[in-house]
């Protein structure tokens, strides 16, 4: 029985049989009495157990402020494991939020989980020192950018945007939010746009501004949303499917054979220990980035026009280097 359990149970002896003795506590509980000692000083002092010991009894009871009320532990459903995992996925929202937008919003539930824990300031802040999460090129969004579209995801409202594309070009745009995207250390926004009567993936990093509005949101299945925008390969998105036939070397194989490049590929081994990829995508430009890292190593088969891209970006680069 770990020490969460041990609350929960001595929360139900007292409830069930009204003021058990230390002894039947100790026995029922199969700890010793500096353990349980603690645990109660512990219920007392940090959970707002209202634990009394009655002299006339010799036992524990329940206020006289509590009698006939039910007394709730706040997070007993957790053990220490599942503790321990809402601490480590804690962190990992934290490290990937680098406006500190999350972390303030979470740290009065962080601060509750460690104290369920038993564990001091110092302990907590070597808990979330064991986490890291390695991220490159990040992009920041506006951190009043992010709260304002993550309300607006969640409460399906619209919102008014001032967004400015890659290109460098600035519009208005009223969209419906459908979902918030992480992908590869940055935030997109998912919606409907209602200038282009379509769907469209926003970057956070790309947004001047952001005003919820008091319309609601477009109503559209997920389904729909996955059907239109995941399609592509990486955060590309809308446009036909092609599909990129693609053979790595027996070397690389031991490796790119366990990566997943996107949820509907297909995959085979050749005879001679190469690996074949099959792999859907709309827009060129991300698949040719991660074909580069594996230059020497893949050959394209199709469709041509990759073949031919994937060959003058090849040529490009050694043109660049050095005599």
């Amino acid at each position: 029985m770990d020490r969460t359990e041990r609350f929960y149970k001595i929360e139900m002896l007292i409830r069930s049989r009204g003021c058990p003795s230390f002894a039947q506590l100790r026995e029922a509980l199969e700890v010793s009495p500096a353990t349980l000692k603690r645990d109660l000083q512990y219920l007392r002092d940090r959970m707002d157990a209202p634990i009394e010991y009655d002299a006339l009894e010799n036992g524990y009871r329940f206020a006289q402020d509590w009698r006939g009320q039910r007394h709730e532990l706040p997070g007993l459903w957790f053990n220490e494991r599942e503790l321990h995992a809402l601490l480590t996925m804690h962190q990992m929202l934290s490290s990937l939020d680098e406006q500190g937008t999350l972390a303030r919003h979470l740290q009065p539930m962080f601060d509750k989980l460690t104290g369920m824990l038993g564990v001091d300031e110092d302990e907590a802040r070597e808990l979330t020192r064991r986490i890291k999460l390695i991220s490159t090129a990040r992009r920041r969004a506006p951190t009043d950018c992010f709260e304002t579209v993550g309300s607006a995801v969640v409460k399906r409202q619209r919102l008014l945007l001032q967004y400015r594309s890659r290109g460098g070009a600035a519009s208005e745009r009223i969209v419906s939010p459908q979902r918030l995207v992480h992908y590869r250390s940055s935030w997109y926004l998912d919606a409907w746009c209602h200038r282009s009567e379509g769907f469209r993936r926003f970057a956070l990093d790309a947004m001047a501004s952001a005003r919820l509005l008091d319309e609601r949101a477009k109503p559209v299945a997920i389904k729909t949303l996955e059907a239109e925008l995941d399609r592509g390969y990486g955060i590309f998105a809308g446009g036909m499917p092609q599909t990129a036939s693609l053979v790595f070397s027996a070397d690389a194989a031991l490796w790119v054979s366990r990566e997943e490049w996107h949820p509907e590929q297909q995959s085979r081994w050749l005879d001679d220990g190469r690996w074949q990829l099959d792999v859907p995508y709309v827009d060129a430009t991300e698949l040719l980035m991660d074909l580069l890292r594996h230059a020497g190593e893949v050959q394209v088969l199709a469709p041509m026009a990759l073949r031919r891209a994937y060959e003058q970006r090849l040529r490009t680069a050694a043109a660049q280097l050095p005599d």
